[in-house]
C-alpha cells in the first residue's frame, strides 16, 4: 500500500489499470442462444504425468452448448499481475514449482507455455468472461479456473494466474459492481484471493477448508472475513451442517452484487490431497445449496470448478449441473434454442 506523502504513484496504477481493464478484448458479445457455461477444449491439461481432463472430454456437455472463451494476454494479466511475476514464468524451474512436478524444469519453456501456461491463461479469460455473463444472465458456470492459490506476485499449488482476482477487478470497473462475495468451498485455502483482497473492503471472504492440509498461511488467514476450518475426515453430514450455518451467517453479515463461487471438488472423499470424505451427493447437495442461496437472494453467482484431483470429478460435476437444471436454479434449455 502506498503511502500517504506519495499518492501520486498509486493514483497512476490504478488508472493504468482501469486503462487495461477497459482495452481488453475478454468481454465478449455472447448469443443469447448460448447458455452461460463457459469452456474450451484448450483446458484439458495432459501433460508429463500432470492430467485436468474437464466436461466434455467424457462427452458429459455438448460443446456447441457452451461458450468459448478468448485467452487472457499480457494486458489483461498485468491487471493484476506484476511483470516481474509474469517474467518469472519464463523460467521452467519456477513453473515447476508452481504447479509442484519437478520434472517439469527439465522442459524447454516455450513447451511448458503451449502445453501448460496457455490452457491455463484460457481459463482466466473464462472466469473473466464468466463474470460478465453472470451478471447479463444471473448466473454463469466456468469449466475450469478457481486458481485461488495464486495472488499478484505469487503463484502456487498448481495455480499459475490469479483468474479470481482478475474476474473481480474487471468486475468492479466494466460490470459497475462494488460489493463480491469469494465462496470458497475448495478443499484448500484459497491464500492467493485472500492476500490480493486484504484490505479491500468491496470483497468478503468466506473461506471453508481443511486446516491440515496445504498452504497452510497464516499470513493470508487473518484476511478470511468468514473461516470454517475442517479437520481430515470430516464426513459428508458435518461438512453440509457447517456449511449451511456458515451460509446463515453469512447472509446476515454481507450483501453481494456478485458471488465468485470457488466449487472445488476436491472435497470427495478418496481425493488424495482433499482429504476430507464427503460423497458425490453430497457435493450435488453443496452446490444445490449455494445456487439456491443466490437465486432466493436475487443475487448473480459465478461458479469456478477449481480443485479436484480424481477422473471421477468431471463426473460429478456434470451431475451437480445436471441437477441444478432439474431443480430450476440454472436454466440450461431455454436459452439454447
Amino acid at each position: 500500500m502506498a503511502s500517504s506523502s506519495s499518492p501520486a504513484p498509486a493514483l497512476a496504477g490504478e488508472a493504468l489499470r482501469q486503462k487495461r481493464i477497459l482495452s481488453s478484448k475478454l468481454y465478449l458479445e455472447v448469443p443469447s442462444c448460448k447458455a452461460p457455461v463457459v469452456y474450451s477444449p484448450a483446458y484439458d491439461i495432459s501433460f508429463l504425468g500432470l492430467e485436468k481432463l474437464y466436461l466434455t472430454r467424457e462427452g458429459y456437455l455438448d460443446k456447441k452448448r457452451m461458450v468459448e472463451p478468448l485467452e487472457a494476454c499480457k494486458e489483461d494479466l498485468l491487471v493484476v499481475h506484476t511483470e516481474a511475476y509474469l517474467n518469472s514464468l519464463k523460467s521452467s524451474f519456477r513453473v515447476s514449482s508452481i504447479v509442484e512436478v519437478p520434472p517439469v524444469s527439465l522442459v524447454p519453456n516455450w513447451i511448458l507455455h503451449k502445453k501448460l501456461l496457455y490452457p491455463f491463461r484460457k481459463q482466466v479469460g473464462g472466469s473473466i468472461l464468466s463474470a460478465k455473463l453472470a451478471i447479463e444472465r444471473g448466473w454463469a458456470i466456468n469449466v475450469g479456473g478457481g486458481f485461488h492459490h495464486c495472488s499478484a506476485d505469487e503463484g502456487g499449488g498448481f495455480c499459475a494466474y490469479a483468474d479470481i482476482s482478475l474476474c473481480i477487478q474487471f468486475a468492479f470497473v466494466r460490470l459497475n459492481i462494488s460489493s463480491v462475495l469469494i465462496l470458497d468451498l475448495d478443499a484448500h485455502q484459497g491464500n492467493g484471493h485472500e492476500k490480493d483482497f486484504a484490505n479491500d473492503g468491496r470483497v468478503y471472504i468466506l473461506d471453508m477448508y481443511n486446516a491440515g492440509i496445504y498452504p497452510f498461511d497464516f499470513t493470508a488467514k487473518q484476511y478470511i472475513d468468514q473461516k470454517v476450518e475442517l479437520v481430515s475426515g470430516t464426513k459428508t453430514d458435518e461438512y453440509l451442517e457447517q456449511l449451511d450455518r456458515a451460509l446463515e451467517v453469512c447472509s446476515i453479515r454481507f450483501q453481494p452484487q456478485l458471488i465468485v463461487y470457488n466449487a472445488g471438488t476436491d472435497i470427495l472423499d478418496g481425493d488424495p490431497l482433499g482429504r476430507l470424505k464427503v460423497s458425490p451427493e453430497g457435493v450435488v447437495t453443496r452446490d444445490e445449496k449455494v445456487f439456491r442461496l443466490a437465486k432466493d437472494q436475487n443475487i448473480p453467482l459465478l461458479m469456478l470448478t477449481s480443485g479436484g484431483y480424481m477422473k471421477s470429478s468431471a463426473r460429478v460435476i456434470a451431475d451437480s449441473i445436471i441437477n441444478l437444471s432439474n431443480k430450476n436454479l440454472i436454466v440450461l434449455d431455454s436459452q439454447l434454442g
